[in-house]
Parts: structure tokens; C-alpha cells; sequence
């Protein structure tokens, strides 16, 4: 028998994929944090709890003991952030009159600007495939993460009919299936040219079932998300360098390098697809830190 607390948990999963068509990982981590919350709760109150049950006393109750298990900070601002979500539907459903979360405050952290690669790294990172099959098909995924600043969930769901390399120009299809036109360089469309015979030649060999996707993995199969990480950190180890760095590293570093070279906040804006301003002047600051740091190494008098 399906509980009001299962019932409803689902309903708001199933809102978070149809209508706002969130990534598989994304819904994962709001299960989790709800029943997180909900295993607290039975502990409270008792294995009867229901959601209409808690108030802003348990919430509170709740962070003070996320707080005193040592949670980081920003795991316990997720933790909010999913309930305040959670409750904000059932409010929109009916289910509720008030969130519990009304009154809660979200914990403040501090900005932590994002690890970019230097120009220089880059350089040498888009020099170590070489030009076996694998090789070329490695080229082309670090190409195109740096020509556009695509996130690896868009760059896995590329499609062969999203991307016109003669005009030099892609389509990604974003979160919540926005679509967003971003140009290609020369070194990007080259890169991506040169791998894609292989890319036939992998499906064929392989027999593989045909599909549309732009990256496939060595048996000609759609490439996944973990796979092009594991490619990144293959050549990250190969460099030796002294930073964590993802394929969202990569993104950083377009947005950091675009604006270090002039480029409008707002055209950044909509290349990397953010909803909102604020979130692309986080690389405002990065920039303006490496000015400063260029002027107090290189000034006389700094």
C-alpha cells in the first residue's frame, strides 16, 4: 500500500522531470535529500510521519543536526534547497497552505571562485590525443567543451543534426530543453571533421544499433557522461597538473577566457545558457583577481 508520503514524494519527482525536465542526476539527489529529511522526522515523531506534519521547528531541528553530524555547509544549503522546492509543490498543489520553510533561512556561503585552466594549459591539453580513432574522437570532445562551454550532459546528448560545421555552428539543448545556437572555431570544427569517418567506422565494425549521437564510446555506442570524464582525466593526469579538474573546469575556463579577452557578460550569459546575470558574474571576479595579480607580480611599485 502506497503511503501519502511515497505518494506525494513521486508527484513531485514526476513534476521535476515533465514539467521541469531535470536530469536524471538532479532528481536523484532530491530523492535522496527527501528521504534524508523523512528518515529524520520518523525519528522525531515516529515511522507515521506525513509531510503536512513538519513545521519550521522541525526544519530547524533538522539543520541544527545536519550542522552537528559535520555536514558542509553547502550540503546542508542543498538539503534547504531541495525541501524549500519540495514544499513550494505542495503548496502549488493544494496539499498545503504554508511552507514549513517560510521562515527558514537558507545558510549563507561563501563564493568560491571556479578552478580554470590557463591559456597555456589548454594549449597543451588539446595537443596530447594522438590520431588513433580514439584519439581523434578524445580531440574533438576537448574541442568542443572549450569552443563552446558546453555542459557534459549537452555534449553526450549532441546529435549529428544539431551541428553544421560547414557555417561552424552547433545547437545544444540545455536544462529544461532550452535550445541555444553557440559558434564553432576552425580548430573545433576540424577536430570534430577529422573523428567523425572514425565514428562510422566504429558504429559499422561493431554492428552497433544506429543512432544520431555525435560521441560514441570504442564500440560505437552512445558515450555517457562518466566516460567523458574518464577521457578528461586521462589527459589531466598526462599534464601533471595540481588542480581538480572536470569537464565543468572546462567550462569555467570559456567563460573566464571570453572575458578576459573582452567578451560582454551578456553574450557570456547566453553562450553558457544561465538563467540569470548573477550567476556568469562569479566570472567577473575571477578575472578581476588575475588583473590584480598580474599588476602587484609585474608593477614596480605594487
Amino acid at each position: 500500500m502506497t503511503t501519502t508520503l511515497e505518494l506525494y514524494t513521486q508527484k513531485f519527482l514526476n513534476y521535476l522531470t515533465v514539467e521541469k525536465a531535470c536530469s536524471q542526476l538532479t532528481i536523484t539527489n532530491y530523492q535522496k535529500d527527501l528521504t534524508s529529511f523523512a528518515a529524520f522526522m520518523q525519528q522525531r515523531v515516529g515511522t507515521g510521519f506525513v509531510w503536512e506534519q513538519a513545521s519550521s521547528l522541525d526544519i530547524r531541528a533538522y539543520l541544527a543536526y545536519l550542522n552537528e553530524q559535520g555536514y558542509a555547509r553547502r550540503t546542508v544549503a542543498r538539503r534547504v534547497s531541495a525541501l524549500r522546492s519540495f514544499y513550494k509543490f505542495l503548496v502549488r498543489e493544494a496539499i498545503l497552505e504554508t511552507s514549513p520553510l517560510a521562515k527558514v533561512r537558507s545558510p549563507k556561503l561563501d563564493k568560491r571562485l571556479p578552478t580554470f585552466l590557463e591559456e597555456v594549459e589548454v594549449d597543451e591539453l588539446l595537443t596530447l590525443p594522438d590520431d588513433k580513432p580514439l584519439g581523434r574522437r578524445d580531440r574533438a570532445i576537448l574541442e568542443l567543451l572549450y569552443a563552446t562551454g558546453c555542459r557534459v550532459s549537452e555534449l553526450v546528448g549532441l546529435t549529428l543534426s544539431r551541428m553544421d560545421l560547414g557555417n561552424r555552428f552547433v545547437i545544444v539543448l540545455g536544462k529544461g530543453n532550452k535550445e541555444r545556437l553557440i559558434p564553432l572555431g576552425h580548430s573545433c570544427c576540424e577536430a570534430v571533421a577529422a573523428y567523425l569517418p572514425y565514428r562510422v567506422e566504429l558504429m559499422k565494425r561493431y554492428r552497433t544499433e544506429q543512432h544520431d549521437f555525435v560521441f560514441v564510446n570504442n564500440r560505437g555506442g552512445a558515450l555517457t557522461d562518466r566516460s567523458v570524464r574518464r577521457v578528461l582525466d586521462k589527459y589531466i593526469s598526462q599534464l601533471a597538473l595540481r588542480k581538480q579538474v572536470s569537464p565543468h573546469t572546462i567550462r569555467h575556463t570559456f567563460a573566464t577566457h571570453l572575458l578576459a579577452h573582452g567578451a560582454d557578460l551578456r553574450a557570456v550569459q547566453e553562450l553558457l545558457g544561465h538563467a540569470n546575470l548573477s550567476t556568469t558574474q562569479i566570472y567577473t571576479h575571477v578575472t578581476s583577481e588575475r588583473i590584480i595579480a598580474v599588476y602587484k607580480k609585474n608593477h614596480p611599485r605594487a
